[in-house]
Parts: C-alpha cells; sequence; structure tokens
C-alpha cells in the first residue's frame, strides 16, 4: 500500500476514535447499536414509563409514595425468583418449579420455626438449603441423565407441592408470630432516609470509579474511550435519579428494607455476572456449549451451580413471601408466581435462547409485573385481566427479543 493509502486509512481510524468520544459520540453509538439489534433494557424502560403514565391518567393514586411503597414490598418476594430464573434462561434452560419451590420454603419456615420451636435463623437456613438440594437434583438428572430441564422441573413442581401440602397437613396454614423480626421485616420495616439517600449516592460513585478504572486500560492498550464527559454525565444522570426517587417515597413510608435486600441481591448477581470468571462462564456456556467446552469451560459444572442459584433464591422468595403474609399457607408459591417471575426475566431482557442476559432485568421486569397488577387493582378490575394483560406483554417481549436477534444476525453477515 502507498503512503498515500496508509495516511487515508490512519485518518479514517482517527476519525473513528474522534467519533466515538464525547457525549456526541456516545448518542451516535447508542443509535448504532439499537439499529444493529442491540436494544439493552430500553423496550422494558419506554414499556414501564407507559404503562405508569396510563394508569396514573385512570387513577392519580397510582403514583402516590404510599402506593409505589406497597408495590415495592410486593415485588420484592417474586423478584427474588425471577433474578434466579435469569440464571436458569442465560443457559438457554427453565425452571418451572420456582413457585413450589418458594411454597415449601414458606412451609419449612412455619413448621420448624413455629410448630418445631427451632430458632428462625435454623428454619430459613433449611428453607435455603432444600433449594440448594432441589437445584442439584435438577442439574444432575440433566448433565447425568441427559433429561430435560423442562421435564426434571415440571416434575419437581409436582413433588414440592405435595411436600408443602404434607408440610403444612390438614391445617393448610401456619400463622407467623406478627411481632418477630420476620414478619416487621416483610411488612413494616422501612430504611432510615440518611441511609436511603446514602445508596442512592453510591451507585453514581461506583459508576465514575469503576468507569475511570476501564478508561485507564482502555488508554493503556491504544483503545478508544468514550470520554471523561460522558462517564460525568451518566453518572449525574443516575444519581439525580436516584435521589429524585429517593425524596419521593420519602414523603410516605420511604423504602422498605425487604426491596433493599432484593437489590442488594441484584447488584451482587450483576457483578458476578460481568466480573468474575463463573459469570463470563456463563455467557459462554449459554451463546454456545460446544464452544465453551472446546475452550476449556467446565459445562456440567457451572449447569449445576446456575440451578442451585436459581432454587436457592426461589427459597429465599418462598421466606420473604411468609414474612410478607404472616403465614406460611397452601396458596404460597402457587397461581401466578410462577409466571409472574419467568415473566419479569423474559420481559426485563433475559433471552429465551439463551447467551443473553442481566441481573437488571430481574428487576426491571418485576417492576413491570408489579405495576400493571397493582394499576389493575386500584381500578377495581377483574385479576383475568391482569393475566391477559401480562400474557400479551410477555408475548411482545418475545417477540422483540426474536426480532433484535434477527436484526443482530443481520448486521454480523453485512
Amino acid at each position: 500500500m502507498s503512503d498515500t493509502g496508509n495516511k487515508a486509512a490512519l485518518d479514517r481510524s482517527d476519525s473513528r476514535v474522534r467519533h466515538d468520544e464525547g457525549i456526541g459520540g456516545a448518542i451516535r453509538a447508542f443509535i448504532d447499536r439499537v439499529r444493529s439489534g442491540d436494544l439493552g433494557m430500553l423496550p422494558v424502560a419506554v414499556g414501564l414509563v407507559l404503562i405508569a403514565t396510563v394508569f396514573w391518567s385512570l387513577n392519580p393514586i397510582f403514583l402516590a409514595p404510599n402506593n409505589l411503597v406497597n408495590l415495592l414490598f410486593d415485588a420484592a418476594a417474586v423478584g427474588c425468583i425471577s433474578l434466579g430464573i435469569v440464571c436458569v434462561l442465560m443457559l438457554g434452560e427453565i425452571d418451572l418449579s420456582v413457585g413450589s419451590m418458594s411454597g415449601v420454603a414458606s412451609a419449612l419456615i412455619g413448621v420448624i420455626w413455629v410448630k418445631l420451636g427451632f430458632p428462625l435463623p435454623v428454619a430459613i437456613l433449611a428453607a435455603l438449603s432444600m433449594g440448594a438440594l432441589m437445584g442439584m437434583v435438577y442439574a444432575l438428572l440433566l448433565t447425568r441423565f441427559g433429561m430435560p430441564s423442562f421435564v426434571s422441573t415440571l416434575a419437581g413442581l409436582l413433588a414440592l407441592l405435595g411436600m408443602q401440602l404434607y408440610l403444612l397437613g390438614s391445617t393448610g396454614s401456619i400463622n407467623l408470630p406478627y411481632a418477630s423480626p420476620l414478619v416487621k421485616f416483610g411488612q413494616i420495616m422501612m430504611m432510615p432516609a440518611w441511609l436511603s439517600y446514602l445508596l442512592a449516592i453510591l451507585p453514581g460513585a461506583a459508576m465514575v470509579w469503576f468507569g475511570l478504572d476501564r478508561m485507564r486500560r482502555r488508554a493503556a492498550a491504544n483503545l478508544s474511550n468514550p470520554g471523561l464527559s460522558v462517564l460525568l454525565a451518566k453518572a449525574i444522570i443516575l444519581t439525580v435519579a436516584l435521589l429524585a426517587v429517593v425524596w419521593y417515597l420519602s414523603q410516605g413510608r420511604g423504602i422498605p428494607y425487604m426491596f433493599g435486600l432484593f437489590v442488594a441481591l441484584v447488584v451482587i448477581m450483576n457483578y458476578a455476572l460481568t466480573r468474575t470468571k463463573w459469570g463470563r462462564a456463563m455467557f459462554a456456556v449459554g451463546g454456545n456449549r460446544e464452544a465453551a467446552r472446546r475452550s476449556g469451560i467446565n459445562v456440567n459444572r457451572i449447569r449445576v451451580s446456575a440451578f442451585m442459584v436459581c432454587s436457592t433464591l426461589a427459597a429465599l422468595g418462598g421466606v420473604l413471601a411468609a414474612s410478607r403474609l404472616a403465614s406460611s399457607s397452601q396458596q404460597a408459591g402457587t397461581g401466578d408466581v410462577n409466571l409472574n417471575a419467568i415473566a419479569a426475566a423474559v420481559i426485563g431482557g433475559t433471552s429465551l435462547f439463551g447467551g443473553r442476559g442481566s441481573a437488571w432485568s430481574a428487576l426491571l421486569g418485576i417492576l413491570v409485573i408489579q405495576a400493571i397488577s397493582n394499576g389493575l387493582t386500584l381500578l377495581n378490575l377483574s385479576s383475568s385481566l391482569r393475566y391477559m394483560i401480562t400474557g400479551a406483554v410477555l408475548a411482545i417481549a418475545v417477540i422483540v427479543d426474536s426480532l433484535a436477534r434477527q436484526s443482530r444476525a443481520s448486521h454480523g453477515r453485512a
């Protein structure tokens, strides 16, 4: 190649680097990603705003601070279950027994703590251990016997449902002490204002800290950077938004500790998926199982860990549901719990086809589900409409995911 050609190539390369720098470059890059089919969390964020706008216009109480606080309380238990579902969906698998697993965990709390008189921490540990054990069973059935997860978890659903009925006995319900710390945690415990504001500031500070470290590493590798202005703008927007949410909720009862626990689990899961070897292996196995195996990843071990995490979080969801309802009953984990947990993960952006997902999808997805449920309840509409609307939203989410996959594939071939 001539010197003139080399100079032109370098000019084009420098132009691309300059194009990526600054806020304008970041906006253009975002538009390019959307056009290529990489929608990220954009559809669910837009959908959540539309849902809130519609229900607020029909009943202004929907956006009242105390109503939103109740929504957060109700979202925490199923949100934990959905967070576990994200793990198995990323591998292209499914767990249909998470609702029944949460019901068994709720029953174990009532039996071990109330009936048998063991300390509450022992009961909680037993419930979580039961969840981990069931997850291991599903994974072994898959890895050792080749039983599809759809079949094994469907069998587990029936077995766990029978176990729940057996544990609760003829009464079908065990009331938990209303004055106990567990019930207070699920019904009335709120964060103090100073803690809420502090936690609202931390995400923006963490974004700047990790962003600067990433910029230093990319600069050392002679890679382009979006620029410090973009990083600071994102951090400021995020911090202002979170502070506004905390201030608004503080006009009512505040932010529940139970929802704070759920968000903390989301943050931990996000760190594990994005910044650990285990997380990278999860994406690799979900994207191409054979390629992951050839690269040295222990595929069976990753599958076992995913199912164990899923069932353990389902058991934790059952514990939180028991604390919210102040009872262990035969209705715990039944009804639409399975639907809502799986739908929340998919609506939030986790792909049913494996290889793509995020811990944040469980958070955004369950907010959409609970917003629909809460809004329809305020309008005094029947539960039949809630099922139909949730099903329609789930179908739209899957269609968007499929279209995005096709768009990414076509851009990849181009």
